[in-house]
C-alpha cells in the first residue's frame, strides 16, 4: 500500500466514488469529501500528496478550492476535473497553479495517468530540496577545514544544534572562526532564509550598545534626530549573532535576558512593547566563569545563551589541520592574486607546523596570504613566512621585559610593543592579547594622559 495521500472533492457521489476506487485499486491511500469548506478544513489538519477537485459545485467551487489550497499548502498540487471544459477556464485554472486541469468523461487511464505524473513531480520536489539542503550545508561548512577529532566535534554539534531554536554560545581564543561557526549555524537553520545580523559589541562605544541593540525614539539622547531600529528589530525572523558579549555591560545585560526570555524590549526613550523572534549566537574569547566570579556577567544571563555551548580550540592543539588550511588559503590567495603557486614546500610545510600561532586559523591565513604576494617561486619556502618564535609576550620576551617592572607596566609595554608589531593595527591587537577593541582604545587614552 502507498503512502501516499490522496483528496477527491466532487459533490456527485457516483463520480466521487468512482475516483477513490481507481485510486484505491492503484494502492494509494485516498479520502473523498462532498464539498469544497470541508475539503479545506482537511487539509488545515493533513498534509495531502495531491487534490483532486471538480469545478462545478454549490456553495464553493473548484477554482476556490484551488486558491484555497495554495494558499494553506502552496506545494500541494491539485487537478481540476470538469464537465464544463473551456478554455479560459483551463487558462485560468492553470494560472492559479493548478497542476492539470481535465475534462468529463474522465476514464482510469487517464486518471492513473495524470496522478502518477503528479506524484512522480512532487518526488522529484521533495528530492531536490532535500540535495539542495545538503549542498548549502556543505557550503556552509566548506571554510572551516578541519580533519582533527576537535572539529569533527565541533562540526557535529553544529548539524545537530542548527536546525533549533536553541542559544547557542561559542567559545575560543581570537582567530579560531568563532564567527565562521555562526555563519554556518544560520546557513543550517530554519531561519536561513531570514536576515543574519551581526553585533561586534566590543567595538561599540558603551553608551551606545543598548540604542544599537534594542533602538531608539526620536530625542531619547541628544543626537537622536530621529527613530531608529535596533539589531533586535532588524534580526526579526533570523538570526542576530552578540559577537564578544561579554564585553556588554551589566545594566544592558538585564534588558538582554529579557528579550532572550521573553522576546519583548522597548527603544531607548519609548514606552511601546515590540516583540521579536529571534534565533541569538553569541560569542566570547573571555572565560565567561571567570567573569561571573568577578561579577561582570550575569549568571542568569550565562545560563540563558549557554544552552547548547561550542567551544572551538586553538590552532595549535590541532596541528593536524594546518596542512589543509594552509592548501585552502593558498588556493584562494593564489586566484585573488593571479598567482599560480603550485604549493608549499616540505620545509616551509615543517616550520609551520612548529609554530604555536597564537593567532590562530586567522594568522595562518594572514601569514600564507602575505606569503603568496610575496613569492615568485613555484612553491612556498621558509623564507616566505617570517614566523616569530613564539606568542607575542611569550615567556622569552616577557623574563626581559618583568624583572623590576609593575604589572601595569608590563601592560603597557606588552600592548604597545604588540600594536607596534602590527603596524597600529588595534583591531588585531586586540584579537592577539585577547582583549576589545574598547579596551585598547582606553589603555592608549590612558598612556597619552601619562605623556
Amino acid at each position: 500500500m502507498s503512502d501516499r495521500c490522496i483528496l477527491v472533492v466532487d459533490d456527485d457521489p457516483l463520480m466521487r466514488d468512482f475516483l477513490c476506487e481507481a485510486l484505491k485499486r492503484k494502492g494509494y491511500s485516498e479520502e473523498g469529501v462532498e464539498d469544497g469548506r470541508t475539503a479545506l478544513d482537511k487539509i488545515r489538519r493533513k498534509r495531502y500528496d495531491l487534490i483532486i477537485t471538480d469545478l462545478k459545485m454549490p456553495n464553493m467551487d473548484g477554482m476556490k478550492v484551488l486558491e484555497g489550497a495554495k494558499r494553506i499548502a502552496p506545494d500541494i498540487d491539485v487537478v481540476v476535473i470538469t464537465a464544463y471544459g473551456t478554455i479560459p477556464n483551463a487558462v485560468k485554472a492553470m494560472k492559479k497553479g493548478a497542476y492539470d486541469y481535465i475534462t468529463k468523461p474522465v476514464s482510469v487511464d487517464q486518471i492513473e495517468l495524470v496522478v502518477e505524473k503528479a506524484l512522480e513531480r512532487q518526488r522529484l520536489i521533495c528530492e531536490n530540496r532535500y540535495l539542495r539542503s545538503e549542498l548549502e550545508k556543505r557550503q556552509s561548512f566548506d571554510k572551516m577545514l578541519g580533519t582533527s577529532a576537535e572539529m569533527r566535534k565541533v562540526f557535529d554539534i553544529i548539524e545537530m544544534a542548527a536546525p533549533t531554536k536553541a542559544t547557542i554560545l561559542i567559545q575560543g581564543e581570537s582567530g579560531t572562526g568563532k564567527e565562521l561557526v555562526a555563519n554556518a549555524i544560520h546557513r543550517c537553520s530554519l531561519v536561513r532564509e531570514g536576515p543574519f545580523i551581526k553585533v561586534n559589541c566590543g567595538a561599540l562605544p558603551e553608551g551606545l550598545v543598548e540604542s544599537e541593540l534594542f533602538g531608539h525614539e526620536k530625542g531619547a539622547f541628544t543626537g537622536a534626530i530621529r527613530r531608529s531600529k535596533g539589531r533586535f528589530e532588524l534580526a526579526n525572523g533570523g538570526t542576530i549573532l552578540l559577537d564578544e558579549i561579554s564585553e556588554i555591560s551589566p545594566p544592558v545585560q538585564v534588558k538582554l535576558l529579557r528579550v532572550l526570555q521573553d522576546g519583548e524590549f522597548e527603544r531607548v526613550g519609548g514606552e511601546e512593547t515590540l516583540r521579536v523572534d529571534v534565533r541569538v549566537v553569541a560569542t566570547t574569547n573571555r572565560d565567561l566563569n571567570e567573569e561571573l566570579e568577578k561579577g561582570r556577567f550575569r549568571k542568569d544571563l550565562f545560563y540563558r545563551i549557554n544552552v547548547v555551548p561550542i567551544n572551538l580550540p586553538p590552532l595549535c592543539r590541532r596541528k593536524v589541520d594546518i596542512a589543509p588550511l594552509a592548501k585552502h588559503f593558498l588556493m584562494k590567495y593564489s586566484q585573488d592574486n593571479g598567482k599560480h603557486i603550485q604549493g608549499v614546500s616540505k620545509e616551509a610545510l615543517e616550520l609551520l607546523m612548529a609554530y604555536e600561532w597564537p593567532g590562530n586559523v586567522r594568522e595562518l591565513e594572514n601569514s600564507v596570504e602575505r606569503a603568496v604576494i610575496m613569492a615568485q617561486e613555484e612553491f612556498l619556502l621558509p623564507e616566505h613566512f617570517p614566523l616569530g618564535k613564539g606568542k607575542p609576550g611569550s615567556s622569552e620576551e616577557l623574563g626581559e621585559m618583568a624583572v623590576g617592572v609593575s604589572l601595569a607596566e608590563l601592560e603597557k609595554r606588552l600592548i604597545l610593543k604588540t600594536l607596534e608589531r602590527e603596524n597600529g593595527n588595534r583591531t588585531r591587537t586586540a584579537q592577539i592579547l585577547g582583549i576589545s577593541i574598547r579596551t585598547i582604545r582606553n589603555k592608549l587614552r590612558e598612556y597619552r594622559e601619562e605623556v
